[in-house]
């Protein structure tokens, strides 16, 4: 328990730091996008890469992947399910479906996999699941529905593969799976840059922090309220049913029911100025489950770690 609590602490720290450097102004204004673009295209992906190349296949594609994607797959549901009976909209109903199911990964899942459960590889089956399964579903119901007529109609289905993160996921489970053995003049670079991702991740998250509006109490509360409800109570509680069900031991049951319950994932907020459609549903989302993820993460932690 100790041991856990010590990774939220040193996550804490470190958001805290990237949030004091943003009042400031000591890197300027445009240092939360380039840490965010740096970590997302190069040194996330560089990790993950490294993390898989040496996993062992039989943990990713494991009972954790069944239960990740069903307790996200029942949050996506239940919100589509209330949205079509309160008549919310294709749009706003397939946002805050996302909102509910698709969780921060990339961005803070894999620092609390690292501090919190000790291997940033335990965030690759909910990342696979995510970007190669939710994602280009709910894009394509976007683009059947919503979108403007720009470019082709299938064209942002294929998005989620020209993923960086996806692109380093696949490539390490490629040298895993054919069990190729990349001589160290190649991998210790990849592993260097790796090492920025967790750190550059959490600075920029801070910085984001700065000037957020208190969510929750617009015109778009009600389906707000449902979609962080639904990510932090529900999924975590199906994926710990779900996981208890298949025979999951306490470890194995701490890593589903802590990525179950991280927040809503930021690229929500691009999916919904894209398609014009839910943003300020989206954004809210993203703020709140962020910000209510911290007490309900530290109780998992504390019954299961």
């Amino acid at each position: 328990m100790s041991g856990v609590l010590s990774g939220f602490s040193v996550i804490g720290a470190v958001i805290a730091v990237g949030y004091l450097l943003a009042r400031s102004g000591t890197l300027g204004p445009h240092a939360p996008a380039v840490l965010s673009r740096v970590a997302f295209s190069v040194a996330t992906p560089a990790l993950l890469f490294t993390t898989l190349a040496a996993a062992d296949l039989s943990v990713v594609f494991s009972r954790t992947l069944v239960v990740i994607s069903g307790a996200a797959l029942l949050s996506a549901a239940l919100f589509a399910a209330v949205g079509a009976v309160r008549r919310w909209g294709v749009g706003t109903t397939t946002i805050g479906a996302l909102g509910a199911s698709q969780v921060n990964a990339a961005n803070l899942g894999i620092p609390i996999a690292v501090y919190v459960l000790g291997d940033a590889g335990a965030v690759a089956p909910v990342l696979l699941f995510q970007l190669v399964l939710l994602v280009p579903v709910a894009l394509t119901v976007l683009d059947v529905t919503v979108a403007d007529g720009t470019g082709t109609r299938w064209s942002r289905v294929w998005t989620p593969f020209r993923n960086p993160v996806l692109v380093g996921s696949v490539a390490g489970l490629v040298v895993s799976g054919t069990g190729w053995s990349l001589p160290p003049l190649l991998l210790d670079p990849v592993g260097v840059i790796g090492g920025l991702a967790v750190p550059a991740v959490l600075l920029a998250y801070g910085m984001s922090l700065r000037g957020s509006p208190w969510p929750g109490r617009g015109p778009d509360r009600g389906p707000v309220l449902l979609a962080v409800a639904l990510k932090l109570l529900l999924a975590p509680t199906a994926a710990w049913l779900l996981g208890t069900g298949l025979g999951l031991d306490r470890d194995g049951l701490l890593v589903v029911v802590v990525l179950s319950a991280l927040p809503a994932a930021q690229n929500l907020l691009v999916f919904a100025v894209t398609y014009r459609t839910g943003v300020d549903l989206a954004r809210e989302t993203i703020t709140l489950s962020t910000v209510l993820s911290v007490p309900v993460l530290f109780v998992v932690a504390a019954l299961l770690g």
